[in-house]
């Protein structure tokens, strides 16, 4: 019996996993003084600077579109991945058998 991954589930989770990603960034961007938040940032991504693509400016109504298109992607993200590892982890077929001469 083989493993299958719910697609509906995988895209679910992965979709709150990374939205819960955005909000805490957000939260941080929020809470943290600038400096700190660049500092923050930039150790996330092996020494990166960030500190030029960042906005400080961004309206509630981005950040609310930003959380629904982030959980949208990783929900399709997700949906992808159960199908692709479904298809990979398929049950192989028994090879048929060949008549013997008797």
């Amino acid at each position: 019996m083989r493993e299958e991954l719910s697609v509906k589930r995988f895209g679910l989770a992965l979709g709150a996993t990374m939205t819960l990603l955005y909000v805490g960034c957000v939260f941080v961007m929020a809470t943290v003084p600038r400096e700190a938040s660049v500092r923050f940032f930039n150790s996330l991504l092996h020494g990166i600077n960030v500190e030029s693509v960042m906005r400080w400016d961004m309206p509630w109504t981005e950040m609310v579109v930003g959380v629904l298109e982030t959980f949208i992607l990783g929900w399709l993200l997700g949906a992808v991945f159960a199908v692709i590892y479904n298809l990979g982890s398929a049950a192989p077929t028994a090879p048929l058998e060949t008549p013997h001469a008797s």
